[in-house]
């Protein structure tokens, strides 16, 4: 059985992709340091192993991590800088937040609340949070801070509808509440940490300032409004299901059936408004939405005034998945760092048919260079390896210098694997169920984003004069 076992198609190609690597690191093309050739081993290695799940993605990333260090591929402070980004201590935050929203009850409550609006009917049910995950994506600056809120309510009502763990309805609960609190949010500026990082290496680079309204215009009704749309037809589609009768209460769970502690959900709801409060404001007092949530998060663990014990601490907050995140934070500095992002970006522009005149097959090229590079770089680093290139793809294809720039959200708001975006992680893991389930909506999605929806972006922006 082992045998048959590593025969199975996964370790076959993990397999061939590590033969690969040893080839390039006994023949290594032309052009490629040693560094590089040795980067790029290891990163096909982490991403098919990612990509696979062979082994869990913590793992991944530790083996990611010894191998750069004891190659000398980067320094550790480059390797290790993930754990000083403000997207890791979002998740730290988010797991206690999320626990806080558990135990005080808050989840059932809201779920009762909204639970007759949205338990009419299984396509109203997975629309409705859909859309209200779109709005709160509006408010709230933060991927992350948005699945903190909403994932909690939606597991409740998942209980409320019936849906066990690992059943169709509570995968699809999951997958449109990861999708929705992250990915329509590409399309509104300030709303997560690639816009950020894209608008701020236009402004610096380039001197580039895209306004609030400018892009929410531009891209909102096509990547954040039909896309969104289409994922919730897709995961209707994936995971059919039917709402059933409420599964009994877990033990332990503030819920109908049991008295509810009112002074700790007073207290929570008061600590969960002023910290909506200061994420909705944080244009106006200038406090990362991060460190907002670890304030938080302190005060939800303060004996005699917070609701998470030590025992509940140890059980929401996740190494593993802090693990993933900043070993796919890591991946992208090691990409960025050896030269092999914008090496690569320089190959697919050299590949790729772009040319004057050609507008819309250079939309295209440019989209899939984004997707592309957002593979190898995750979503985050893939601004960064594309921004200094601007100029140079606006003079090759004759388009206008912010039109290129803007054609990169197109691009790396269609992620295809979820590892490529670390909240989209964190919500299936507060969820309980596989990342693997949420693959099987991304995948389809990008391509349907790629094939159906790039074109018909490329004429809303022709009637906006973008192109």
């Amino acid at each position: 059985m082992s045998a048959l076992r590593f025969l199975s198609p996964r370790p076959l190609f993990l397999l061939l992709v590590v033969l690969a690597a040893l080839w390039l690191a006994v023949l290594p093309p032309a052009g490629l340091s040693i560094v590089q050739v040795r980067t790029l081993g290891i990163v096909l290695v982490t991403l098919v192993l990612w990509s696979t799940g062979l082994v869990p993605g913590y793992l991944a990333s530790l083996l990611l991590f010894a191998v750069a260090i004891i190659a000398h591929l980067a320094t550790p402070e480059v390797v290790f800088a993930g754990f000083g980004s403000t997207a890791v201590w979002l998740i730290v935050s988010g797991f206690v937040i999320g626990s806080a929203i558990g135990i005080s009850g808050w989840g059932a409550r809201l779920a009762e609340a909204v639970g007759p609006v949205l338990m009419r009917s299984y396509p109203v049910l997975i629309g409705g949070l859909m859309a209200v995950s779109m709005l709160l994506g509006f408010v709230m600056p933060s991927s992350v801070g948005r699945a903190v809120v909403m994932v909690p309510i939606g597991m409740a009502i998942a209980d409320r509808c019936g849906f066990g763990k690992g059943s169709n309805g509570r995968i699809a609960i999951a997958s449109v509440l990861a999708i929705g609190c992250n990915v329509p949010s590409f399309a509104i500026l300030p709303s997560n940490i690639p816009n950020m990082i894209f608008s701020g290496a236009a402004e610096t680079i380039w001197q580039q300032h895209f306004g609030y309204m400018e892009y929410l215009v531009l891209h909102y009704p096509v990547m954040g409004v039909l896309k969104s749309a289409l994922a919730v037809v897709l995961i209707l589609r994936l995971f059919p299901a039917e709402i059933g009768a409420p599964l009994p209460a877990p033990e332990g769970r503030l819920d109908g059936a049991r008295p509810r502690d009112r002074a700790a959900e007073i207290r929570v709801a008061v600590v969960l408004l002023v910290t909506l409060a200061l994420w909705v404001t944080d244009s106006l007092h200038g406090v990362n939405p991060a460190w907002v949530g670890l304030g938080t998060a302190i005060v939800l663990l303060m004996p005699g005034v917070g609701v998470v014990t030590p025992t509940a601490f140890k059980g929401s907050v996740d190494f593993g998945i802090l693990l993933f995140v900043t070993g796919a934070l890591a991946l992208g500095a090691l990409v960025n760092g050896s030269g092999l992002g914008a090496m690569l970006g320089h190959k697919m522009e050299a590949i790729l048919p772009l040319g004057p005149g050609r507008d819309f097959v250079n939309f295209m090229s440019l989209t899939v260079m984004t997707m592309v590079t957002g593979l190898f770089s995750t979503v985050p680093g893939a601004p960064a390896v594309l921004t200094p290139m601007a100029q140079d793809l606006a003079d090759v294809t004759g388009l206008s210098l912010p039109a290129v720039l803007m054609t990169q959200v197109v691009g790396f708001s269609s992620p295809i694997f979820p590892y490529q975006v670390g909240p989209l992680v964190v919500a299936m893991q507060l969820s309980g169920e596989k990342i693997g389930a949420l693959a099987r909506v991304t995948i389809p999605l990008a391509l349907i984003a790629l094939v159906v929806l790039a074109p018909v972006d490329f004429l809303w922006w022709k009637l906006l004069g973008w192109i």
